[in-house]
């Protein structure tokens, strides 16, 4: 085992900690509610596909097979369980002006998306020290820079900080990001849980409609905490 490796979930689901008990599914479900579950599954991909192709956008399945998997570039990326993340959809932010990065903590885009996939980052060098996750969002592409131009705005009006889900998230600072994809924004935020407060750095990439999201934890170097430009160049080249 990676000795960082125990702090993984906290450092890929940091707005999640509080509430990530509850995201699984009971073992004793009955066969009727899995049948129930995987038709309600099945008819919402159908209608995401649906919208993506009204407006645009990827649809679930291209998304999926366009997001990274296994190893590359010096990380594996995992799938991460829907159960996972899902309750990161609604978070709310305690003031208005910065819903947008509230949204991106609990892994969403504060537009909704018509798909996303989400995946885990764990470095494959035991000496690397950042961990952290990625997300694709598909939307149309007008939603896509509303979304950059939201993010963009609320990062100029919140440098404090916000709450969410008794959740402390404070001093947000903006960092250069990539001259990647047709636009690009960085971040770095700090998340406070009791006395314990990590740092970390997200980068969203936008191609066409597609809004890639990375973050990244060091605990040991927050100033190295941003995903590497090789793992966010590969994403992009599987996009292309």
């Amino acid at each position: 085992m990676r000795p960082h490796k125990v702090n993984l979930l906290t450092a890929i689901l940091p707005a999640l900690i509080a509430i990530s008990a509850c995201s699984g599914t009971s073992e004793d479900s009955s066969d009727n509610s899995k049948a129930s579950t995987k038709s309600s599954s099945l008819l919402a991909e159908s209608k995401a596909e649906a919208e993506a192709e009204r407006i645009g956008a990827m649809a679930p399945k291209a998304l999926e097979k366009a997001t990274l998997s296994g190893e590359k570039n010096g990380f594996d990326a995992k799938k991460v369980a829907k159960a996972d993340v899902e309750a990161g959809r609604d978070m709310k932010a305690d003031k208005a002006e910065c819903q947008p990065l509230a949204s991106l903590a609990g892994g969403y885009t504060h537009i909704p998306a018509v798909a996303v996939e989400h995946r885990a980052l764990e470095p494959m060098e035991a000496t690397n020290a950042t961990v952290g996750s990625m997300w694709l969002a598909s939307h149309s592409a007008q939603n896509a820079k509303k979304v950059f131009a939201e993010v963009r705005t609320s990062l100029k009006e919140c440098p404090d900080g916000f709450k969410t889900l008794g959740l402390a998230y404070k001093s947000v600072q903006p960092v250069k990001a990539p001259a990647l994809g047709d636009d690009a924004v960085g971040y770095r935020i700090t998340n406070v849980v009791g006395k314990q407060k990590a740092s970390m750095t997200y980068t969203l990439i936008r191609k066409d409609g597609v809004i890639a999201v990375f973050y990244g934890v060091n605990m040991l170097t927050p100033q190295k905490s941003a995903i590497p430009e090789a793992v966010v160049r590969g994403q992009l080249k599987k996009l292309s």
